[in-house]
């Protein structure tokens, strides 16, 4: 049992350590989070959510955890509703792909974003329901801190890294969703998002003039910051108390209050 187990770990080494490490923004892919907003259900349709919240997802096989702060304002009017807010976050960006005989190597950087971000949707309700059917979630961020600047330094001084330098970002995408009251109790609600959209702006990993363009495909670690991302948002209410679950290139959990 002890050998099939080293063998197993042996080969996963392998396989990640096939694959070049791809340092991308620190809140690359984790600047949507679920906005919550009043129902058509509830008697004030305009309402303040503060929350605060904790992530973790890997990056080319380094881990990172952060913590998040979120501050939104929500208006509800007929079939219609919208949100927008400020957060901030930091954390920390451990390495487990360079080793320590490597000059550049590190054990763990502080990264830290603060940013906007806006939403909203178009629903027709039913029962208990609130159909959100189509809507739109954007956010922009700026990220500090020495991972951002060891970004910036591989980008111009070492140029066998895959490197996205990026310090400022806007992600923009379509969301869906259902949110139902509780039957026994109103104070009581629970909802599911999904989120599909990009990052825009310039990505030196998606430029044919770049460096990366001739070695990029290569690499399926470099060639996945090509796609659309998704994330799937978990929403629960009691009162004025709310918890959220969200899963997409990382997890998410978050609990706040609405006042």
């Amino acid at each position: 049992m002890l050998n099939k187990a080293i063998l197993t770990l042996s080969i996963a080494a392998l396989l990640f350590s096939s694959c070049a490490p791809v340092y991308s923004p620190a809140i690359y892919r984790q600047d949507i989070v679920y906005q919550p907003k009043p129902t058509s259900h509830d008697t004030v349709k305009t309402a303040n959510y503060v929350s605060a919240g904790f992530n973790a997802f890997s990056n080319s096989n380094d881990l990172q955890l952060g913590g998040q702060f979120d501050l939104s304002r929500a208006y509800t009017i007929k079939h219609f509703n919208f949100a927008f807010g400020g957060f901030g976050m930091f954390g920390d960006y451990g390495n487990t792909n360079i080793a320590k005989s490597d000059p550049n190597y590190f054990t763990d950087k502080f990264y830290g974003a603060f940013g906007g971000r806006a939403s909203a949707d178009f629903f027709i309700s039913k029962g208990r329901t609130d159909f959100r059917i189509i809507g739109i979630e954007a956010a922009y961020s700026h990220e500090f801190g020495s991972y951002a600047n060891f970004r910036q330094y591989l980008n111009t001084q070492q140029p066998e890294y895959y490197v996205d330098p990026r310090i400022n970002l806007f992600t923009v995408g379509l969301t869906s969703e259902i949110i139902i009251n509780s039957r026994g109790n109103k104070n009581i609600q629970q909802g599911f998002q999904g989120f599909l959209g990009t990052t825009l702006g310039h990505n030196e990993l998606d430029d044919p003039n770049s460096y990366y363009s001739t070695i990029r495909a290569t690499d399926v670690k470099a060639t996945d910051f090509h796609n659309l991302f998704a994330r799937v948002s978990y929403f629960v209410k009691l009162r004025n108390y709310f918890g959220t679950i969200e899963v997409g290139q990382g997890v998410f959990l978050r609990l706040g209050l609405k006042f």
